[in-house]
């Protein structure tokens, strides 16, 4: 039994770093977001740090991007980019995020 509860164990603990490891890429994705569209809208510094906030809480809205995407869209409803430039931009800092994390 010693041999079952170590797998469980190990496990959980991978599962919980996985957990975080997506949290931290998602954080950092956002902030991304948050400074891509700051300078889109042409927040000086401070108001830019209040953006990149604004956003990552956004994402705590519900599951997924949908929330981000929804504030980012509103956000730039007067700049003339497209929801689908905007999915592309979203997952290019995706994966620019995923890659400082590897």
């Amino acid at each position: 039994m010693s041999t079952f509860d170590d797998r469980e164990k190990s496990f959980e603990k991978k599962f919980a770093h996985d957990e975080e490891l997506q949290f931290k890429i998602n954080a950092r994705k956002n902030k991304y977001l948050g400074q891509w569209v700051s300078q889109i809208l042409g927040h000086d510094p401070e108001k830019e740090k209040e953006y990149i906030q604004s956003v990552i809480k956004a994402d705590f809205e519900e599951a997924g991007d949908d929330d981000v995407f929804r504030k980012l869209k509103a956000d730039l409803a007067d700049h003339n980019i497209s929801d689908e430039d905007l999915r592309k931009k979203m997952n290019e800092l995706n994966e620019k995020a995923k890659s400082e994390f590897q």
